[in-house]
Order: C-alpha cells, then sequence, then structure tokens
C-alpha cells in the first residue's frame, strides 16, 4: 500500500502520523476528560450504537516517551485480562467482544506505541517487537498486577507469547485468536537481513520525508479502509477508525505513527529450536482460536502455506500437553470483531475453568 492509500490493517504499509503531546502523571480518567476537543468531534461523528457491558473509563500511563492509554472495562478487583491489539489496530478491536465475555473479570486494552491514542515514540527510535513487549511490562508494573491473563490477536497475540515466555511466572492463560505465540522463520531465513534493511530504509526516508498528512473526508476514509481492509465489515472500519484518525480542519488524518511499516520488518522471526525452548518456559495455560478464513503467514503472499500452524500447533500440543487448547471458528482474521459471539463461549469457559478442559 501506498502512502496516499487509506489503512490497511492488521498488515498494512506507511501510516501518517502526528506528534504526540507527553502526559507526565500516571492517572486514570474518565473518557470526558482524557480527550482532547478534536477528538471527542471526531468520536461523535465514528460512534456506533451503544452496547450493553459498556467501556468503564479510560487510562494514560506515563512512559519516557509520552504515555500509553488504554480501555478498561469491569471491577479492577477482578482478575485481570490485558487485551493486545493487532498490527496497525488499535483497543478499539476488542470493543464488540468483550462485553460478551464474564462480567467478572478486570479487561484493559492497551493502544500499543504508535497507534490509537498512546504517543509515538521519540525521533529517532524504530518499530521493533521486543519494544511492545517492553510495553507490556511498563503497563503491568503501573497496574501493580501479580498474575494476569493475556489475550492478542495478530499481532498482539505474538507480543503476548513472546511476554509470556520471558515472564513465564506472570501470565496465567495466554489466549491467541487467529495468530500464534511466535513468528516462525519457517522459509523466511534468506529475507530476515532484507527486512532489516526495509525498515532501516523505510524509517530513514519517513524521517527526510517533508510530505504533509493527507486529510480525507470521514466516508473517504470509510471507504479506503473498507477497500484495503477485506477483512473488516463497515461497523468495524468505523470502530477502528473512531481511535485510529484524528479530526483535523477540513477532514481526518490517520494518527499511528509513519514510521511502522509492514509487520515483517518488526517482528522477531525464531527458528524451531527456539520455539522448542521458549515454548517449554510457559507456565500459562494456552488457547489458540484460528479463523478458517484467516490467515495463516506474517506475509500475506505467503498466507496459502499452512505448514507453519500445524509446527506450531504440533510443538504446543506436544511441550504443553493438556495445558493448550486447539479450536478452529468460521470467519476470517477479524472473527472476533466481525461476529463476536463465534468466540466469546470459548474464551468465556476458558477464562473461567481452573484448569484447561478440551473444547
Amino acid at each position: 500500500m501506498g502512502e496516499d492509500a487509506a489503512p490497511r490493517a492488521p498488515y498494512a504499509g506507511v501510516g501518517w502520523g502526528r506528534p504526540r503531546v507527553p502526559f507526565h502523571l500516571p492517572q486514570l480518567l474518565t473518557t470526558d476528560h482524557l480527550l482532547t476537543r478534536s477528538r471527542m468531534s471526531r468520536l461523535h461523528h465514528w460512534h456506533p450504537r451503544p452496547r450493553s457491558g459498556s467501556l468503564t473509563s479510560e487510562m494514560k500511563l506515563a512512559v519516557p516517551w509520552g504515555h500509553i492509554a488504554a480501555k478498561l472495562w469491569g471491577s479492577q478487583q477482578g482478575p485481570p485480562v490485558l487485551c493486545l491489539h493487532g498490527w496497525l489496530d488499535n483497543a478499539n478491536s476488542f470493543d464488540r467482544l468483550i462485553p460478551l465475555l464474564p462480567k467478572d473479570f478486570h479487561y484493559v486494552a492497551m493502544d500499543f506505541g504508535g497507534h490509537g491514542l498512546s504517543s509515538h515514540y521519540s525521533p529517532g527510535l524504530p518499530y521493533y517487537q521486543q519494544n511492545f513487549v517492553i510495553e507490556v511490562q511498563r503497563v503491568v508494573a503501573a497496574l501493580k498486577w501479580n498474575r494476569f491473563s493475556i489475550m492478542g490477536h495478530s499481532f498482539g497475540g505474538i507480543v503476548g507469547g513472546m511476554y509470556s515466555c520471558t515472564f513465564p511466572e506472570m501470565v496465567d492463560k495466554l489466549i491467541l485468536l487467529d495468530t500464534l505465540p511466535c513468528a516462525l522463520d519457517y522459509k523466511e531465513s534468506e529475507n530476515l537481513l532484507t527486512y532489516k534493511r526495509r525498515m532501516i530504509e523505510h524509517m530513514l526516508q519517513i524521517e527526510a520525508s517533508q510530505k504533509p498528512q493527507r486529510v480525507l473526508s470521514p466516508e473517504e476514509m470509510l471507504q479506503g479502509f473498507l477497500k484495503n481492509n477485506s477483512h473488516v465489515g463497515e461497523e468495524c472500519a468505523r470502530l477502528l477508525l473512531q481511535r485510529g484518525t484524528t479530526q483535523v480542519a477540513t477532514g481526518l488524518v490517520l494518527s499511528r505513527d509513519r514510521r511502522i511499516s509492514l509487520p515483517e520488518h518488526s517482528i522477531d522471526f525464531v527458528s524451531r529450536n527456539l520455539l522448542v525452548h521458549f515454548i517449554r518456559k510457559l507456565q500459562a495455560h494456552v488457547l489458540l482460536i484460528k479463523a478458517t478464513q484467516g490467515f495463516y503467514n506474517v506475509r500475506r503472499e505467503n498466507d496459502a502455506d499452512k505448514e507453519a500452524l500445524h509446527l506450531v500447533k504440533d510443538i504446543l500440543k506436544s511441550v504443553l500437553k493438556e495445558w493448550f487448547q486447539y479450536t478452529e471458528v468460521p470467519g476470517n482474521h477479524y472473527v472476533h470483531m466481525n461476529q463476536p459471539q463465534r468466540v466469546a463461549g470459548i474464551i468465556s469457559s476458558f477464562l473461567k475453568s481452573s484448569a484447561p478442559n478440551q473444547l
């Protein structure tokens, strides 16, 4: 996708970002207090029909480059579940699913840096997978969680999987929505240096570019998004754009950081041996929900090849045994948004179970 196209999620090309205002004191704010006037105007335009189990509050947490934004549902006394969105998506990815999940849990959906309402990284810093893993730890430390569950869609599942292997004592349950806990370097070894080079070249090109953000009308933004996101329905597109755009005098601009490029440029691919080693470190029960018409590879051009999924699934089953559950549901990569009822019951049973049962 070129710079003049509308956003494509979760695997997309260049976007248009804007500087963010740093926020220096971590605190919990209501939606009205958190959002600027331009954001509130834009949110009003995009807002879908109200739903039950509505959002309770918005939150900003201070980080060295500004703030991480998040949405909260449920009582803070409930078992915590951290929700991680996909590449170039945002916390609204979970707006239709969380109201269908058990009400006695505390759900926090964060915006990764450079996405949604979170600050962009400081000038000169790239977006690497490990940085997002660090962001998770920053959020967990700020919220003073000792143990929690993770629910990750797409790239968010890869980040959640790596966090769960790095901090195994922290994660009770790991829910993977049409994703894997790590990106396997299956048939990718010859491309890895090329990915690194392209990421560096892209970042330097963006830094040197004086091209202004492209301003679109709300309808142009929506139609461009739908054109480049065949897996996303219109209502879900509006939800993602609600948090992923900023209103200016003449229309809307994408608010994500332009430095964020293709996911394969930032993802840490691991070998089969490393994957086995990582999975052995897990202390979490793992649920993998695969959409039958979803994605099977980080790079879309390889998506017909399902062997990587089968290899990772076999490793998870072999190492984790009854601690691993796998199920398939009809739908595409955004089934958790388009048809959340297809996955809500499975996730609810998994969250409430004291030990994994075969689904």
